[in-house]
């Protein structure tokens, strides 16, 4: 929800309009950029059982129903951290590389590219017929959500800080709808699609996608503006003058600051020196995410209630909502934040929180001391609180305190690092926690 007037000044009626347009777009493009990584998550265990039909060798135990007894599910032999690290090892290396080398491409480029690897990872995905070829779509996904969020991140420095609140809670939002979509699409109790047909389905976000970049957002005449039918604007060539740059619009900008470097581009050592700068906002941000993932993908699907202490959920059902509850979490959080600020002084401890999150669960994963699945779901819902926070916080703090646009965009760019390097971490320590685990209960 974008603010009235963050330094007091009234706001025009125009600049209000074009504000509450682009808060709109970036909150779709923010559910839209993510949804695909969401749906890849919540698909793991479908993904990792299409070779065998959606049972596990020697299990007697249907996954589409509720067990009578949790101590005889089986574990799954490949963990779902396999999962999550299709679908973020290539996210952080595009997250690498983009900042570097994809500045000279515009942002409808990118745009084009992001769109093209969505809509290519649902029909890979959801047309797979073994474990490998699936995987090889949800690294498609990885990849379009890679390049979209540092390409939108680093674009929010263009733009009114009230955007950053709106991009944070859409990737929010893509979090709850994309596993409560999901979840209602394929549970055998509501919809009971296969989860084919549910990934096809998915296919209507890349063209609200599409629309929403090009027909609703107002970019700011400081974008340099893609055009179908001129390839010379495929390629920012050169950048402008910092002193002859005057085209910032008054209607889109954060404030009146009198800086117009945003077209120039930082040198290699004056983007090592921002970085190191950066690391009091993303070393506690990456301990977040390693954390929330590592109990995400690593512990929860451990996690099997009977139907008297699981709500009666079956197998497959337990793991999906409490995916959702995490979402809702996040999505709640990160939509908070016009109303609830962390300074940065505090974001260690939001890291120390979530660390204490992940031993319990990781406790619980080898003794089963939590009586029900409703005590769970509170605890991922709390999660979600923490992770969302942290990241809508570390970024909102960056865009507001650093000054220079050109140092803002690579910054906002950059910082998006954080999060995926502890899902990377996370990943690699929950398939031998997994492993670890199983081979205790056996």
């Amino acid at each position: 929800m974008p603010s009235s007037a963050e330094d007091g000044n009234v706001v025009d009626p125009r600049r209000s309009s074009k504000l509450w347009r682009n808060c709109a777009a970036f909150w779709i493009l923010g559910l839209c950029n993510n949804f695909a990584y969401v749906i890849m998550l919540s698909a793991a265990k479908d993904i990792l059982d299409v070779e065998s039909g959606g049972t596990h060798v020697n299990s007697t135990i249907d996954p589409s129903k509720c067990p009578d007894d949790s101590s005889k599910v089986p574990c799954s032999p490949i963990s779902t951290g396999s999962i999550l690290l299709a679908d973020i090892l290539p996210c952080l290396i595009v997250k690498f590389v983009t900042p570097f080398i994809l500045t000279p491409l515009p942002y409808g480029v990118r745009h084009a590219i992001v769109v093209f690897f969505q809509a290519s990872s649902f029909i890979i995905v959801a047309l797979s017929e073994t474990v490998y070829q699936g995987i090889i779509g949800v690294i498609f996904a990885s990849i379009g959500s890679g390049i979209g969020e540092t390409s939108y991140m680093s674009m929010t420095a263009h733009f009114s800080t009230d955007v950053i609140a709106a991009w944070s809670s859409g990737t929010g939002g893509a979090g709850i709808f994309g596993a409560i979509t999901y979840a209602v699409l394929t549970d055998p109790s509501l919809l009971h699609l296969s989860p084919r047909n549910a990934l096809l389905s998915m296919l209507v976000v890349p063209g609200i996608f599409i629309v929403t970049f090009w027909k609703i957002l107002q970019s700011p005449a400081s974008l340099p503006k893609l055009k179908i039918c001129d390839s010379s604007t495929y390629i920012i060539r050169k950048p402008r003058s910092r002193r002859s740059s005057n085209d910032t619009d008054p209607l889109l900008a954060d404030n009146d600051e009198s800086d117009h470097d945003h077209n120039e581009h930082l040198t290699f050592p004056e983007q090592m020196r921002v970085t190191r700068r950066l690391a009091k906002y993303m070393v506690p941000l990456l301990f977040v995410y390693f954390a929330e993932y590592f109990i995400n993908q690593g512990l929860v699907e451990l996690l099997i209630f009977d139907c008297s202490h699981g709500f009666a959920f079956a197998v497959a059902s337990q793991y999906r909502w409490y995916q959702v509850l995490y979402q809702m979490g996040v999505f709640l959080s990160r939509s908070s934040v016009n109303f609830v600020q962390i300074k940065p002084k505090y974001f260690p401890l939001l890291a120390g929180l979530q660390m204490i999150n992940a031993i319990m669960f990781f406790e619980d994963a080898q003794r089963r001391f939590l009586p029900h699945i409703g005590v769970v779901f509170l605890i991922i819902f709390y999660e979600g609180l923490l992770g969302g926070g942290a990241y809508v916080n570390t970024f909102r703090s960056i865009h507001k305190t650093i000054p220079s646009k050109v140092e803002r965009e690579f910054s906002l760019s950059i910082a998006t690092l954080a999060d995926s390097m502890g899902i990377v971490i996370a990943g690699f320590s929950a398939i031998p926690a997994h492993n670890y685990i199983c081979s205790a209960r056996i």
